[in-house]
């Protein structure tokens, strides 16, 4: 038959699975209606069947959507906003910087917000890039090498918590040092992790 592949069931075939992504809050209505507005955006994605709605995890716009002073939401204060007024759609920052965060704090970050949404949270995360905007607020901004190693370690920390193992882990660097106890809100059915190691090179891991 022509146009069909041998060996390939329709069963068996996958379909590509889109989101969006907000990456300014700069819209007609001003801060007053920004609320209105992203839960109007988040809504009809969901309802025009888009699979993910990601935010950005940063403090200040950064420099190629705007100037530092445009409205920026904080990520996981704003996604279980979206969490109440969405049903389907799954929610993750795109992506969190490992340095704004303690690994055991971000780890019950998305674990609260998986139970509040009923299982649609994701972990994005990231090694951080923004040194303006850490700097500014008077967050960490260690060498590429360091933020690296804290981006590794969070994520051992993270997948601990998740895990059915409830024994204790420790992971250390210079800076960071935790025990990572089981939680009992479990997010371990499945780790929905999207990981970057650059710019470039977005992985994808579950």
């Amino acid at each position: 038959m022509r146009g069909k592949r041998p060996g390939v069931h329709k069963e068996d075939r996958k379909l590509m699975k889109i989101g969006v992504h907000v990456s300014s809050y700069i819209w007609p209505g001003g801060p007053q209606r920004l609320a209105q507005d992203l839960t109007r955006i988040a809504q009809a994605a969901e309802q025009s069947g888009f699979d993910k709605l990601s935010l950005m995890d940063h403090l200040w716009q950064i420099t190629h959507n705007g100037p530092p002073e445009h409205e920026m939401l904080e990520v996981y204060t704003t996604l279980g906003y979206l969490a109440a007024r969405t049903a389907r759609i799954q929610l993750l920052a795109l992506v969190t910087a490992a340095i704004y965060r303690e690994p055991g704090l971000l780890a019950k970050a998305v674990t609260t917000l998986d139970v509040l949404s009923e299982g649609r949270a994701w972990l994005g995360i990231g090694a951080g890039s923004s040194e303006q905007e850490a700097r500014g607020l008077g967050l960490p901004f260690p060498p590429a090498g360091q933020r690296f190693e804290r981006l590794e370690e969070a994520l051992q920390i993270c997948l601990q918590m998740w895990s059915a193992d409830d024994g204790h882990t420790s992971a250390s660097t210079v800076r960071w040092r935790a025990e990572a106890a089981a939680l009992t809100e479990r997010y371990a059915k499945e780790q929905r992790l999207f990981r970057t190691d650059s710019a470039s090179e977005p992985r994808l891991s579950a």
